[in-house]
């Protein structure tokens, strides 16, 4: 099991969200099981830094790029005032 996590907590390229999220979640697994050796611990732990910071980056940049769609998208209603007489 070591040879596992030891593999999944090097500085692999982090695909996507939802894979950095994945890797997290057995990651945690594996650290609250309590059977990992010390060493193995702290490199798990360590890439779970690594995620949460991945994730943390991703999720702002989501939120300014809705931020910006809000802006340009969502305006109050104004009426065409040169269609009102016709």
């Amino acid at each position: 099991m070591s040879d596992k996590t030891e593999k999944k907590t090097d500085n692999t390229k982090i695909e996507s969200f939802e894979s950095a999220m994945a890797e997290l979640s057995r990651l945690v697994a594996q650290l609250e099981e309590g059977e990992l050796p010390l060493e193995t611990s702290i490199t798990a732990y360590q890439r779970g830094v690594e995620l949460v910071r991945y994730c943390t980056i991703q999720l702002e940049k989501v939120d300014r790029q809705i931020e910006v769609l809000d802006r340009e998208m969502l305006k109050p209603f104004q009426p065409d005032s040169t269609n009102e007489g016709k």
